[in-house]
Order: C-alpha cells, then sequence, then structure tokens
C-alpha cells in the first residue's frame, strides 16, 4: 500500500504543469501550463540579453511594435531568389490576419500549439478522413487542422533540396533569405485547392521557383525575422530572414497534402512543430 502511494505521488507530481484538452479532432492533448511558457521565454530572454542577436520570428502580426536595433538590409523579392525548401507547420507559427485562435500551449516542445484558422467550413468541408494524412512521431494531420507554410528563398546559388541547409552553397554561407509564409485550413474537398499545384516548382526568369504562391491572400505583412520552429524556445536564432506572411486563410484538400507527404524533393513527410510566439520587444523588429 505504501508503495503504491509513493507511485500515486509521483504520478501527481508529473502531472504538475501540464492539462489534458481535447482538440477539434476529438483527441486528447496534453497541455503544459501557461508557466511552463512563461519560463522559456524567460530562458529565451536570458541566453539572448546583450548578445547581439537580431529580430526573432514569429510574431504577431498586429503588433508593429519592437525594440531590435539590429538592421539588416531586407532579402530582394522572392521572383528574384532562388527557391531552395518548402515545409509546413502544424498550425500557424504567426498570429494574426484570419488566424488568431489560440491552439493552447501544446506539449511545450512546440506540438499542438500555435495558432488556428479562425473561421468555420461547411458540413462537407468539414467530414473527416477515415485516417490522418502525413503522420509523423506526433500524430497527423486531419480534416479542420491549420498549417503554415513556408516557401524559402535564397539569394545563393541554390536548387530545391531537403533542409534550410540548401539555401546555403559552397560559395555563399551567408546569403539573403526570404520566406513567403501562406496560412492554410485543411478540407475534404476535391474542389478547394490543390497542395501539389501550390508546391509545384520549377525554372522562371533564371531562377528557381514555386511557380504558384498564392498572389490572393491579401497583402502580404512584412517584416525583419529569423528561422522559426520549437529549436528555438529558449535560444535565439542567428539565421537574418525577411518575411512576408500573408494575412487571408486558404482552404486546401487534405488528400493533396497526403500525396505530397508520399513524395516531394524536399523529403518532407510531416508537419513541423511551432515556435513559441516571440513577445518580448527587445527580440521583435518595429514594422512600418
Amino acid at each position: 500500500m505504501k508503495k503504491r502511494m509513493i507511485t500515486l505521488a509521483i504520478s501527481v507530481i508529473a502531472l504538475q504543469g501540464f492539462a489534458i484538452t481535447a482538440s477539434a479532432d476529438g483527441h486528447a492533448h496534453s497541455s503544459v501550463a501557461d508557466s511552463v511558457i512563461e519560463k522559456q521565454n524567460a530562458t529565451l530572454a536570458n541566453n539572448t540579453n546583450g548578445k547581439g542577436y537580431g529580430p526573432q520570428a514569429p510574431r504577431d502580426l498586429d503588433a508593429k511594435a519592437g525594440n531590435n536595433a539590429r538592421i539588416f538590409n531586407e532579402a530582394p523579392a522572392y521572383t528574384q531568389m532562388n527557391l531552395c525548401d518548402i515545409h509546413f507547420h502544424e498550425n500557424a507559427e504567426h498570429k494574426g490576419g484570419e488566424f488568431t485562435t489560440y491552439a493552447g500551449n501544446g506539449d511545450g516542445n512546440g506540438y499542438n500549439s500555435g495558432f488556428k484558422y479562425n473561421g468555420t467550413l461547411t458540413t462537407a468541408e468539414s467530414k473527416p478522413l477515415s485516417a490522418e494524412v502525413c503522420k509523423g512521431k506526433h500524430g497527423g494531420l486531419q480534416v479542420g487542422d491549420t498549417i503554415e507554410i513556408h516557401y524559402v528563398h535564397s539569394t545563393a546559388l541554390a536548387k530545391p533540396a531537403p533542409t534550410l541547409g540548401s539555401c546555403l552553397s559552397e560559395t555563399d554561407i551567408n546569403p539573403q533569405l526570404r520566406v513567403e509564409g501562406q496560412v492554410f485550413v485543411l478540407v475534404n474537398d476535391s474542389k478547394a485547392l490543390d497542395f501539389m499545384k501550390l508546391t509545384e516548382i520549377g525554372m522562371k526568369n533564371g531562377y528557381h521557383q514555386a511557380l504558384n504562391i498564392p498572389n490572393d491572400m491579401g497583402t502580404p505583412i512584412r517584416y525583419a525575422g529569423s528561422t522559426t520552429g520549437p529549436t528555438y524556445n529558449e535560444k535565439g536564432s542567428l539565421m537574418q530572414v525577411s518575411w512576408s506572411v500573408r494575412p487571408k486563410v486558404a482552404k486546401v484538400n487534405i488528400n493533396t497534402v497526403g500525396e505530397w507527404c508520399k513524395s516531394n524533393v524536399f523529403n518532407e513527410d510531416h508537419a513541423h512543430g511551432v515556435r513559441n510566439l516571440v513577445v518580448n520587444p527587445d527580440l521583435l523588429s518595429e514594422m512600418k
């Protein structure tokens, strides 16, 4: 009995800082307490304070203030750069536009957090699939999920290939980088956008390009930032990135997302986690 009580006490302690929440897909997910995110933010501030880090990403796109004084030249238009990488995150890393619904704190490591599409779907669009797509060790994607796709571009003599390392080259390890961001909601509708077409690549005017980046999702919000992902929840990113994020959410056929995950030149087969929203003004650039 004593052993059982000790085990129970340990279990209670282990669960402190976590809450169990139900997601839109009906699955239960553990969610860390606010104190965990606050501690990560404090560690990030401590690890970057006075060390010269440039502005970070992601951010609240509706909040223009920022105190970071590190300046770098804005990268050229993506049409004058080489596409080097395409990947996406489950839920939007950025907050703004039509994606301001907080998904929750998640597991503290970038999963089940971020921001979701604010709108609603029709009954037909919402019909779930019999199985998730793009499954990884943290689960897969289902109808109604939100994703943020990053089209990464480089001024280096780069070409589309796996990982952000493809954006550098042996002759240019300090290129300018630009990310074109677009948020999508996954729907069960064959007439919705085709992800295979959205990620189609080819040469245009001498540059490697994603040929069908949406151009009707509102005026992109531009700012100076960094690379993202949960790796940087407690440390600063060294990379300087010019961001352009579209404020409107587009509907994409979930089945085509699943097909892309099965085979693409970037070797992407699952959604990445999200970095905590950067809220420290000392780590944010001022948006004009």
